[in-house]
């Protein structure tokens, strides 16, 4: 008897669904028995700012300048080797908050912080600074770029308590006006360092 042609259609259309399923369930199973190999999470973005540490020298004048004392949460956006918390917990007896995007960067920090022996006081986070949540800061500290200074100062005077004091090496903050500058004499140049007060709402 001659099949009908709408029959046909319709045993085509099953027969076609599950080739297509049945070839999707091979494309998705692993071959030969060997396990799948995990998906690599996204990578970080570039930092902002090059990588550059700060000189010793300027480092302790950033911290005297801040006038930096025991009683002191240090936050460095962008802390690099993590020099300037590890100063600031170190020599200052602060506690500190080293903040970088580049992972690498947090685990020499983590490693100099170790063998500074003061671990106990001192955290590093691997995150955006305009992620950062600043809110036990009473000092901060910057070397970055002009362009990333200007680009942070609202959530500073956003976030940051009045009294917090912002030091920052090498760049200033625009048409707000530090309420101090010094210049330090490292490796034959001048580097300016600049000192603001969050100030009273």
């Amino acid at each position: 008897m001659k099949a009908r042609p709408g029959r046909n259609l319709r045993a085509a259309g099953r027969h076609g669904a599950m080739l297509l399923a049945i070839v999707a369930a091979a494309c998705a199973a692993p071959t030969g028995g060997a396990q799948q190999s995990p998906v690599a999470p996204p990578a970080l973005r570039a930092p902002d700012v090059a990588y550059e540490p700060t000189a010793t020298e300027v480092v302790h004048a950033m911290l005297r300048l801040a006038k930096v004392t025991a009683d002191d949460v240090v936050y460095d956006l962008g802390c690099g080797d993590g020099r300037i918390v590890i100063t600031a917990v170190r020599d200052f007896g602060a506690r500190g908050v080293g903040v970088d995007i580049d992972p690498l960067r947090i685990a020499e920090s983590r490693e100099n912080a170790r063998q500074a022996g003061v671990t106990d006081r001192i955290r590093f986070l691997t995150e955006r600074l305009f992620l950062t949540d600043l809110g036990d800061a009473t000092v901060v500290t910057l070397f970055l770029s002009q362009e990333v200074n200007l680009a942070v100062r609202p959530k500073l005077q956003r976030e940051l308590k009045p009294g917090t004091r912002v030091v920052s090496h090498w760049h200033h903050m625009g048409d707000w006006k530090p309420q101090e500058t010094a210049r330090v004499r490292s490796a034959g140049r001048d580097h300016p360092i600049y000192l603001w007060t969050i100030p009273a709402r």
